[in-house]
């Protein structure tokens, strides 16, 4: 916990929702994803899913893709249709190997997590350091971005 590590602090205390139908693998990312720091929301389907994310605007968004009545990938793309949530990186959880990755990062997805790895207990921490990589380069995106519109605004003067 080095304070003087600049992103750290945006980091920490970051919302972090967590969209799993699997109860005990819901509950075993909860506790590392807390542990490492976070403020963790659950959902266990894809309705649930996109009310929690328009109530609580999480920071980042944990979506399993194997979801009960709407599809994780559906849940993405409703998510990146929504101008409310659109912005919010998600991280894709799948039991599937990474072919698909590739079409899930077009569909808009962040990063990619292979679940099967998920049933290790030091997995879950993999996890965390997962959602905390990808923050941090979101966060960074960000900075440099407004970086940039505040330099383009200065020049149109």
């Amino acid at each position: 916990m080095n304070p003087t590590r600049g992103s750290c602090v945006s980091v920490l205390n970051s919302k972090v929702l967590l969209v799993e139908d699997s109860k005990s693998l819901r509950l075993a990312c909860e506790h590392a994803l807390s542990k490492a720091g976070f403020q963790v929301s659950t959902a266990a389907d894809g309705e649930e899913a996109l009310q929690v994310a328009k109530d609580k605007l999480p920071d980042i968004i944990l979506l399993d893709l194997m979801l009960p009545r709407i599809s994780g990938l559906d849940v993405l793309r409703a998510l990146k249709k929504n101008p409310d949530t659109r912005h919010i990186p998600v991280i894709v959880l799948s039991g599937l190997s990474q072919q698909n990755e590739e079409k899930l990062l077009n569909e808009g997805a962040e990063a990619y997590f292979e679940k099967s790895s998920l049933s290790l207990d030091k997995d879950t921490y993999r996890l965390a350091a997962t959602v905390e990589t990808v923050l941090v380069r979101v966060n960074h995106q960000k900075s440099l971005e407004l970086r940039l519109q505040a330099l383009a605004a200065k020049h149109h003067h």
